[in-house]
């Protein structure tokens, strides 16, 4: 399961996704994000679903990448969807026991919202596929860049954001190969109850920290080998430049969120 969770993860390819600028990428992401909450009808979230499909076709990853980004949340949305299948009175009751009741407005509205958060995981996905953590920083410095003003420092901040991303996946790696260690010298994880589950992570869970701060310490000292020092007067080895694919991409993602507003309007509402 460990091995499943893909964020943070690069998927290095050529691609037209891949060449879009990074600060396009994480404006896109959010508006992508906005544009998922906005429909009330099947139309809208049919929309929804058919851009992030477009978007991977033209990314190029592949259907397992996509499927490996949902596993570690399916126990999160089966309890979702119980909560709203179960819990619904509204509409015609198709099965009633002891306090469950399951209607069809509660069935329609339960699959509308798996459906909405399946495409908020693959979409926030996409951005860490297709973006190095080099570029995520400097867009993320790029764009929070009118904080200066306030006097808030933007390159440490985006920095760190980046460096949590980017050891995401080192950690669940560590974890896995801690916890497969622990297993070869007898360790139970996976029998008991949970009172006991959670103590049996513990032996886990103390050489994953040490590992955490003698990776943080290597890191911080590798940057001060390099004298790194970010901020005022650091150059890029890349610059960020707009090119007309990016302009395409803001008009046709800008022109599915009026659309989406509109087919409220027209349409009868699921929720």
């Amino acid at each position: 399961m460990l091995r499943d969770i893909t964020i943070g993860q690069y998927f290095p390819v050529s691609s037209p996704m891949h060449r879009l600028d990074p600060r396009v990428k994480l404006v896109l992401t959010v508006l992508y994000i906005v544009a998922l909450f906005l429909p009330k009808t099947w139309v809208g979230l049919a929309i929804a679903v058919a851009l992030l499909a477009a978007a991977y076709a033209l990314a190029r990853i592949p259907f397992s990448m996509v499927v490996k980004s949902v596993r570690p949340i399916l126990l999160l949305v089966t309890l979702t969807a119980a909560l709203n299948l179960f819990y619904n009175k509204d509409g015609t009751v198709l099965f009633q026991w002891w306090i469950f009741t399951v209607t069809d407005a509660g069935l329609a509205k339960t699959a509308f919202i798996i459906v909405r958060i399946l495409c908020l995981i693959v979409g926030s996905s996409l951005l860490t596929y297709t973006t190095t953590p080099t570029a995520l920083t400097d867009a993320i410095e790029r764009l929070l860049s009118p904080l200066k003003a306030v006097g808030l420092n933007v390159h440490e901040l985006a920095m760190m954001m980046t460096i949590a991303l980017r050891f995401i996946p080192t950690l669940i790696e560590e974890t896995d190969k801690i916890m497969s260690a622990q297993k070869a010298r007898g360790a139970d994880m996976e029998s008991g109850g949970l009172l006991r589950r959670i103590r049996s992570l513990l032996p886990v869970l103390i050489p994953l920290f040490a590992s955490s701060f003698r990776r943080a310490y290597e890191l911080a000292l590798a940057m001060e080998c390099r004298c790194y020092r970010g901020g005022e007067g650091r150059t890029r080895m890349k610059r960020l430049q707009l090119a007309a694919r990016d302009g395409v991409a803001l008009g046709v993602t800008a022109v599915t969120v009026a659309l989406l507003v509109w087919l409220n309007f027209v349409f009868p509402r699921v929720i």
